[in-house]
């Protein structure tokens, strides 16, 4: 099964790098206030889940531009797939994107590939049997000390977002490390926390899409990852942190407080010091108002994931975070 992924994911990527050649001529469409969507993201799409279904045609499909249109409804295997995690970088020609795939196989996911079409990388993992790129084995980084550490993130993009409460967490994790990056594209990034190029990563406003096959590769890799409260099964709850179990656990000592899942008193106390804020002159939010317990855990399946970018219907009142479009 990772040797047909990693086909599929060559298979776009050269599609990425043949549009690449002349970017300006890629038709680029808004999906929504500085969210965009590419004729390239769908080309690569549609070339990845047909490589996929022709070989495992029963297998459910979950994709970003798709949906889960593809593929069978209930299947126990669901292919997650981002097309090009990092479209706002590739439309300006900055190099920072990838192909992103992974497959969950009764909710865990199990198989997963992470392509830099740019440097030619694939990084790969499958369960219990270790992270690579190539063919070379990759270890998480081996700092002990947040201090030491480069720290890569997302940002807030589009207009009314929460920018004050990210821009104090953003602070807190600044004064605590050697360096804070944000290059654009999720699954790369835990890629590179993988490979231990980066130490640690944090970020909100993320889809199963984002994370999935990236996970993979931390966990296989040494790495832990998880939501900002330490909570493993994190791929439906839009906010994500990894890095090696010494920087993980000092990230999310952080970030806990911050988090959509943070305890009642936590949430209050970021209030009480102003960190939640207001934004556009709105009041903060009541004390319990978004201190409901934990979204059920995910199944992956193709359906369930469909209703994914819902997941503001839980009754929470503030959505995660957004990143760069991806």
């Amino acid at each position: 099964m990772l040797n047909v992924a990693v086909k599929a994911a060559r298979a776009a990527g050269a599609l990425i790098n043949r549009a690449a050649l002349d970017v300006e001529a890629v038709r680029v469409s808004l999906k929504q206030t500085n969210d965009f969507v590419t004729e390239v993201d769908q080309a690569a799409e549609a070339a990845i889940i047909d490589i996929l279904l022709t070989a495992y045609p029963t297998h459910g499909i979950v994709a970003e531009e798709s949906g889960s249109e593809q593929g069978a409804k209930d299947a126990e295997f669901v292919w997650i797939i981002d097309p090009l995690d990092g479209t706002t970088n590739f439309i300006h020609g900055f190099p920072f994107y990838c192909v992103s795939i992974a497959l969950a196989v009764r909710g865990k996911v199990e198989q997963a590939v992470v392509y830099d079409p740019i440097r030619n990388d694939i990084y790969s993992a499958s369960k219990g049997r270790g992270s690579y790129v190539n063919d070379r084995r990759i270890r998480v980084g081996k700092r002990t000390r947040l201090q030491d550490s480069l720290i890569s993130t997302g940002f807030p993009y589009r207009p009314g977002d929460k920018l004050k409460p990210y821009l104090n967490m953003l602070g807190e994790v600044m004064s605590q490390c050697a360096g804070v990056r944000r290059p654009g594209a999720a699954a790369l990034d835990l890629a590179h926390v993988a490979a231990g190029l980066t130490d640690g990563f944090f970020e909100t406003g993320l889809q199963p899409w984002d994370v999935a096959a990236g996970s993979l590769l931390v966990t296989e890799a040494g790495g832990l990852i998880g939501n900002f409260t330490g909570e493993a099964d994190f791929i439906e709850h839009g906010e994500c942190v990894a890095g090696n179990p010494k920087i993980y656990a000092q990230l999310v000592g952080t970030l806990a407080r911050y988090s959509r899942f943070a305890g009642a008193g936590d949430k209050a106390s970021v209030r009480q010091a102003g960190l939640g804020g207001t934004e556009g002159g709105a009041p903060a939010a009541a004390a319990g108002s978004d201190a409901a317990a934990p979204a059920a855990k995910p199944t992956l399946k193709a359906r369930r994931i469909k209703g994914a970018s819902d997941a503001g219907a839980e009754a929470e009142a503030a959505q995660p975070v957004p990143d760069a479009p991806f």
